[in-house]
């Protein structure tokens, strides 16, 4: 699974891509300024980056000083619109540079033509014991197949994406169910728990107490 970080300072923004991103099937990470963008690429390893140029702490510009010798590739996203902005971009080291406002549909099309661009799309990717191809939708654990529902599926990849993070119940289900949550519904947990069982993860999908649930490493 690609991991992209999401470098932008309006929250608002940043959240919308990242929903949108998730929901294409990429793991994300967020830095609201470039200190942390830069603190994060020392602790994380990512594939693609999304980057505001103007920026607290450190601007797009300083930021990809630093990212150059990684060799990320880095989409440029941000309201300077003119053409001399564009050319110090890609000068800069940028693969693309898109301009605010722009339609989440181009967004999630030069993510991947700059992924394709460094043969990063790959659909197979492997966590923990389970081996999960994304184009066929299969998922095999030491070489055997477990046949997963559509749901639990969908719920597998929501784990994957936000590994760590404390996910609600309610946000599980809207996010696998497409509606509002009934408080007093149980299959969000159901849900978990054959998925838990059919890929032995008992131990690794944790119950947050009063909130939901919780991938760990």
């Amino acid at each position: 699974m690609n991991r992209i970080l999401i470098v932008e300072d309006e929250p608002a923004i940043s959240n919308l891509i990242q929903m949108n991103l998730s929901a294409a099937g990429y793991s994300c990470g967020c830095a609201f300024d470039g200190a942390r963008a830069a603190d994060l690429l020392e602790q994380e390893a990512f594939d693609l980056i999304l980057l505001d140029v103007m920026l607290p702490e450190i601007d797009g510009y300083e930021l990809m000083d630093y990212i150059r010798p990684l060799g990320i590739p880095v989409i440029f996203l941000t309201a300077k619109s003119s053409t001399e902005d564009k050319v110090k971009g890609l000068r800069a080291g940028a693969d693309d540079y898109l301009t605010k406002p722009f339609e989440i549909a181009e967004l999630l099309a030069r993510v991947e033509s700059v992924l394709r661009r460094y043969h990063k799309t790959e659909s197979n990717f492997k966590i923990g014991d389970l081996e999960i191809d994304m184009s066929a939708r299969i998922v095999e654990k030491q070489g055997r197949v477990i046949n997963l529902t559509v749901k639990e599926y969908e719920l597998l990849l929501l784990f994957i994406q936000n590994k760590k993070i404390a996910l609600f119940r309610d946000y599980i289900y809207e996010k696998i169910w497409g509606s509002g949550y009934m408080g007093d519904s149980r299959t969000v947990d159901l849900h978990v728990q054959r998925l838990r069982k059919k890929i032995g993860w008992e131990h690794k999908i944790k119950t947050v107490y009063k909130i939901g649930y919780r991938l760990e490493d």
